[in-house]
C-alpha cells in the first residue's frame, strides 16, 4: 500500500479538529448569550465597561471538541484595581451563578454553562499592550491582531498545527506543560505562511531562533525560541517554552516530513503501570528511587508546579552534593505531591574524605588543622601529598535518610511547598516508590518508559 502524502494526512487531520456547523452554532449561542448576561450585569454599575470575546474561539482557531470560552470584561483604566477586582467579580458571578473564584495576577470566576467551560475575566481598557496595568490587558489586543490576519486556509492551518503540538505533547502555556500557546501557535502560522512552511522550517531550526513579526527589532532575549509580541516589544511570546518542547517540535517536524502519518496528531498516554510493574522497574534498573510524598498544597496549579520544580531541583542537587549520583527526576501532583529522585547511588560509607586546603596556605591550613585536631569523631587529620585530610563520620548514608531529616528543610524550596512539608510529608525508598501507582500510574510510566 502506498503511504499516504503529507496533503493527505494533512487534509484528514483538519477535517477531524474542525468544527462543524452545529458546534459552531452552540458555540455562537452560549457566547451570546454569556455576552448579554455580562452586559446586563455592568448596567447595574457605576462605570463604563464593555465585554468582548477571546482567546481561540473568537478567532475561529479552536479545535473541535473543545470547550472553553473566554469573557473578557474591559474597565477604565482609570478605576482602582481594587474596584475592577470587585466589579469582576460582580460580573462574573452574574454570568455564572455557580462559578467559582480562581486567581490568577487578580481574582476572575470559573465555571460552565451549556456544557462550555467558561472563564470571565476583568480587564483594563488600555490604549496599547505597552501600557497594560495587568498581563491579562494584552489579550484583546492579541485576539484583534490574529483576527485582522487570518483568513480560512491560515486559520485551518492553525487548527492543524495545535493537533500536532497536542498529539507530541507540548501544547499548552501552562507552567505545568511549558509548552507551545494557542497564540504562540498562530503567530508561527502567520509568520510562516501556513503549517507546512512551519514544519519544514522547523526540521532545520537551531536554537536560539528568532523571529520579529512587525520588525521591532528592540531588546534581546536569552530564551531558546524568541518570538516578539508584535503588540508589545517588550515581551517574548515564547518565554514560557521549555527548551524540551522546542526540541519536541524540531524532532517530530523531521518525522512527519520524512514519513507523514496520523498517528502524530493524535495524543496517546501510555498505559499506567500498576504496583507490580513499578518494582519491576526499579528491580531491573538496579538504580535507587526515593520519593517525598505530601499533600498537595492548596494553590493554582501555575503556581505549583514552579514551586514544585524549584523544590525539586533543591532535592535533587542536595542528593548530588552528598555523593548519591542522581540519574533523573520528576515532579508529580494530583490529591498528593511528590518529589522523586533516581538516584545511582543507595547507600554511601559511614565516613567521607574531606580535604582540606594545602600546608602551604598557612592561615586556612591552620585552621582547618585546629578544627579537627581534637575531634574524636574523625580519622585525622593527616597528610596526602600537601594537603591536611580527614575522614569524617557522613550525615546521611542513604537518600531517604536525608529527605526524611531536617536538613530537607535547608535545600530551596517553594514557599507552599515548605509549608505543606512543614505540615505532614512521607519518604518512600527503592521498591517502596510503587506504592505512588495507585495515584500516578500514568505519570510513572511516562517516567519509566520516556519517549522523545
Amino acid at each position: 500500500m502506498t503511504p499516504p502524502s503529507f496533503a493527505a494526512v494533512v487534509e484528514r487531520v483538519s477535517e477531524r479538529v474542525t468544527p462543524d456547523a452545529a458546534e459552531r452554532a452552540r458555540l455562537d449561542a452560549a457566547a451570546t448569550a454569556l455576552r448579554e448576561r455580562a452586559e446586563d450585569a455592568l448596567a447595574d454599575l457605576d462605570t463604563e465597561a464593555d465585554v468582548l470575546l477571546v482567546g481561540s474561539t473568537a478567532r475561529g482557531t479552536w479545535l473541535a471538541g473543545d470547550r472553553d470560552i473566554d469573557v473578557f470584561v474591559r474597565f477604565p483604566p482609570d478605576l482602582p484595581r481594587d474596584r475592577l477586582e470587585a466589579y469582576g467579580l460582580a460580573v462574573g458571578h452574574a454570568v455564572l451563578a455557580d462559578g467559582h473564584e480562581e486567581y490568577a495576577e487578580h481574582p476572575y470566576v470559573k465555571g460552565t454553562f451549556e456544557g462550555f467551560d467558561v472563564d470571565c475575566v476583568p480587564c483594563y481598557d488600555v490604549d496599547s499592550a505597552a501600557d497594560i496595568r495587568s498581563a491579562v490587558d494584552r489579550t484583546p489586543f492579541h485576539t484583534a491582531y490574529v483576527e485582522s490576519r487570518l483568513d480560512d486556509d491560515l486559520a485551518a492551518d492553525v487548527r492543524v498545527t495545535k493537533a500536532f503540538l497536542k498529539g507530541i505533547g507540548a501544547y499548552g502555556s501552562d507552567l505545568r506543560t511549558k509548552g507551545f500557546a494557542g497564540y504562540l501557535a498562530e503567530l508561527l502560522v502567520l509568520d510562516h505562511g501556513g503549517f507546512r512552511p512551519l514544519v519544514a522550517a522547523a526540521a532545520d531550526w537551531s536554537p536560539p531562533v528568532r523571529f520579529d513579526p512587525e520588525g521591532h527589532g528592540t531588546r534581546s532575549f536569552d530564551d531558546a525560541l524568541v518570538v516578539v509580541d508584535p503588540t508589545d516589544p517588550e515581551r517574548n511570546v515564547a518565554a514560557s517554552l521549555s527548551e524540551s518542547n522546542l526540541a519536541r517540535l524540531i524532532h517530530y517536524s523531521r518525522e512527519l516530513l520524512a514519513d507523514p502519518r496520523e498517528s502524530l496528531f493524535e495524543p496517546r498516554d501510555p498505559d499506567p503501570l500498576d504496583a507490580d510493574a513499578v518494582r519491576e522497574r526499579v528491580e531491573a534498573r538496579g538504580t535507587h528511587p526515593v520519593a517525598v510524598r505530601f499533600p498537595a498544597p492548596g494553590v493554582v496549579e501555575d503556581q505549583l508546579y514552579p514551586q514544585l520544580d524549584k523544590s525539586l531541583a533543591g532535592l535533587e542537587g542536595a542528593l548530588a552534593r552528598r555523593g548519591f549520583a542522581p540519574l533523573r527526576s520528576a515532579r508529580f501532583a494530583d490529591e498528593t505531591a511528590v518529589l522523586f529522585v533516581e538516584c545511582e547511588v543507595a547507600e554511601l560509607p559511614a565516613v567521607e574524605r574531606h580535604e582540606g586546603p594545602p600546608v602551604g596556605v598557612r592561615e586556612h591550613a591552620t585552621g582547618f588543622f585546629e578544627v579537627y585536631v581534637d575531634d574524636d569523631a574523625v580519622t585525622g587529620p593527616y597528610l596526602d601529598g600537601d594537603r591536611y585530610v580527614v575522614e569524617r563520620p557522613r550525615d546521611h548514608l542513604t537518600p531517604e535518610s536525608f529527605a526524611a531529616s531536617d536538613d530537607l528543610f535547608s535545600v530551596a524550596l517553594g514557599p507552599a511547598v515548605e509549608r505543606a512539608l512543614d505540615e505532614e510529608y512521607g519518604t518512600l525508598a527503592g521498591a517502596e516508590v510503587a506504592a505512588l501507582a495507585d495515584e500516578f500510574g500514568t505519570a510513572l510510566a511516562r517516567y519509566f518508559e520516556p519517549r522523545v
